[in-house]
């Protein structure tokens, strides 16, 4: 991987008005057009549970900077207290944590996490400028921590509700090919190349869905 002295040859497209107009045009699109869909959401998960309809989670952005993390609930009350026990379904290497068909789901939330929907409320992180379309999934404080220096390229940019890591599989990635695809996006990253991302997101969130 590439070492941070390096940075330099980020793409100055991830700082550009152009990049930030998108994510803001594309996103109250999104919710716009979507607002029907994230009130039902909103609802079933309130009346199928009776727990918060919302997840909010520490994680790192931008520069190292912590933000708020906005999801729908998708895990039970508490889900973090049990994940000690769970180690050893773990399908991720590396300093993440993450099992394809977690038992901490609700049954709704499963649902919402194999198609995506838990994410659109993060529509509002990137309104407010912690996050953007398209960049590094943002990860949980405590795993960011435990990057080495080199895989903390994607901590120079804004972090992302979709990226190549998400619509190359995920799961059945190994971690250092997650955090090369992360690096090359830093790198090369373009508008052209962030519709495509998003086009392929939406092609496997029907995908799915069927």
């Amino acid at each position: 991987m590439m070492s941070m002295n390096k940075s330099i040859l980020i793409n100055p497209y991830h700082n550009s008005l152009l990049k930030r107009i998108f994510d803001i045009v594309i996103s109250l699109l999104l919710i716009i057009c979507l607002f029907p869909v994230i009130i039902i959401i909103g609802l079933i998960i309130k009346l199928s549970s009776q727990s918060p309809v919302l997840f909010i989670q520490k994680r790192t952005g931008k520069k190292g900077r912590v933000f708020k993390f906005i999801k729908f609930r998708t895990m039970r009350v508490g889900a973090k207290d049990h994940q000690r026990s769970l180690r050893h379904l773990n399908e991720a290497d590396g300093p993440v944590f993450k099992i394809r068909d977690d038992p901490r789901f609700t049954k709704i939330g499963k649902l919402l996490a194999r198609t995506g929907l838990d994410e659109l409320p993060q529509l509002i992180n990137v309104i407010k400028g912690e996050m953007s379309l398209v960049g590094p999934r943002p990860l949980p404080v405590a795993e960011a921590r435990k990057l080495n220096q080199n895989q903390k390229i994607r901590e120079l940019i804004s972090p992302g509700m979709t990226s190549s890591w998400v619509i190359k599989g995920n799961h059945s990635m190994k971690f250092k090919k997650w955090m090369w695809l992360d690096e090359q996006y830093v790198l090369e990253a373009s508008l052209l190349g962030d519709i495509e991302i998003l086009f392929e997101t939406l092609l496997g969130f029907v995908k799915t869905a069927n």
